[in-house]
């Protein structure tokens, strides 16, 4: 896999690990439309198949409001610049990154086109809201929600794959 792709791949997981629904947790804001805000940081790390290639990872600063219906997810470099912005409805969502704005029939179909795999849209969210969601292959963390850090790991189907979030804490 190339060093582009793999980026790019890695860009999308993470965008897509932050795609749910559920109520936003108390270290949460609200966007000005009234819609569940998060704000923080992330990283992703995807093992590669092969064993024998580099695994991906990517980190990265995040604003994410809406849910599974419709939101967007805004991912940034420590210096601020945007690296993808995603947005999504119930019937279309899109992916602008590198210039290139590309159109899908949902948000599902994003995921599985640009990563090859499906990724737990729902329990996201549900972990962003302290819900310790259950789900085959995935392990979450939320013994630090309270300190605003959530992980995730995925151990199948391969490849593995690990979520950590720190989240802002609102004073």
């Amino acid at each position: 896999m190339t060093l582009i792709k793999a980026i790019g791949t890695a860009t999308l997981l993470a965008a897509l690990f932050l795609t749910g629904c559920a109520v936003p947790p108390k270290l949460s804001g609200s966007s000005q439309s009234g819609q569940a805000a998060w704000h923080g940081r992330l990283a992703v790390r995807v093992e590669s198949t092969p064993p024998q290639e580099q695994p991906q990872s990517f980190a990265a600063g995040f604003e994410l409001s809406g849910n599974a219906q419709a939101g967007a997810l805004m991912l940034f470099t420590p210096l601020g610049n945007t690296v993808a912005s995603l947005s999504w409805t119930a019937q279309t969502a899109t992916l602008f990154s590198k210039g290139e704005l590309r159109q899908f029939d949902s948000l599902d179909a994003l995921i599985k086109q640009t990563l090859g795999t499906e990724i737990p849209v729902a329990a996201l969210f549900a972990w962003l809201a302290g819900e310790n969601m259950q789900l085959a292959g995935w392990s979450a963390d939320l013994s630090q929600h309270d300190k605003g850090r959530i992980s995730a790991r995925r151990s199948q189907p391969q490849p593995q794959a690990e979520l950590r979030l720190a989240l802002d804490q609102n004073d």
